[in-house]
């Protein structure tokens, strides 16, 4: 088998959250030009632009519309995805939300809902995920989407910097645990990234030119700088590397 074989994806399935636009689009795009059917899960009530691009690359899709606020849709989910495709193989927890005031003045309900979304559902979709993959007893990859505020505090966003944070070591924690049964738990942390999320700041030219001004690469990110770590590390290339966040950031961090 040649180095790139390894990458290849071909007949497994992955779930990926969040999937309708921006990085889980670019993610899900991404997996089934490598050969993996996905499972997308958004909280819109349909994912059409997401589903012509998998089926022109070849390979099926289906869609599950859920607001992940809740965990409550996590066990259907999983039973939509084994009822389209028989089994599991990737996990990728993309679906994040983020509610920037300053932190003398957060609410409680903008602190659960990010906290909610963003760490605790993701928790029981990982926990889902590898059940899964333990009754197959064929392994499998997990993949979350964490951030550069996994390293750093920011400002302005504290149930964000908190729920990423959490997303870095919870994701070190499965991959301790869960090895055992040949799971691969990783998380990518994407830096500044041209997506809904960073609206306001690219809005915002004097915001917009300091966030520039610090990245190396001198841009914003897009979808398909992300979409080539994911599937690396959904990828037999990536067996030896678990419980690590891979910074996409433009050199953000470095600086």
């Amino acid at each position: 088998m040649g180095i790139l074989d390894l990458f290849r994806l071909d007949g497994k399935t992955a779930i990926v959250t969040g999937c309708g636009r921006g990085l889980g689009q670019g993610i899900g795009v991404a997996l089934a030009e490598a050969g993996a059917n996905v499972f997308g899960v958004g909280q819109a009530p349909q994912a059409d632009a997401t589903g012509e691009l998998i089926k022109k690359a070849g390979t099926k899709f289906e869609y599950f519309s859920a607001d992940l606020v809740s965990r409550e849709p996590v066990p259907r989910i999983f039973e939509g995805a084994l009822q389209a495709f028989g089994h599991v193989d990737i996990v990728v927890n993309n679906a994040g939300i983020i509610k920037r005031n300053d932190t003398v003045d957060f609410t409680e309900a903008d602190w659960d809902d990010v906290i909610n979304l963003n760490l605790k559902t993701l928790f029981f979709m990982c926990q889902a995920g590898a059940r899964q993959f333990i009754k197959q007893g064929t392994g499998g990859k997990i993949i979350n989407i964490a951030s550069m505020l996994s390293f750093q505090g920011g400002i302005r966003v504290p149930s964000y910097t908190a729920s990423k944070g959490g997303v870095r070591t919870l994701t070190m924690l499965m991959a301790n645990e869960w090895a055992p049964y040949h799971i691969n738990a990783n998380a990518i942390a994407p830096g500044y990234m041209a997506t809904d999320n960073t609206e306001a700041l690219r809005a915002d030219k004097d915001r917009s030119a300091a966030i520039l001004g610090r990245i190396p690469a001198g841009r914003w990110g897009t979808p398909l700088d992300v979409a080539g770590a994911a599937v690396f590390l959904a990828s037999a290339a990536a067996d030896y590397i678990n419980g690590y966040t891979i910074a996409v950031d433009g050199g953000w961090l470095a600086r």
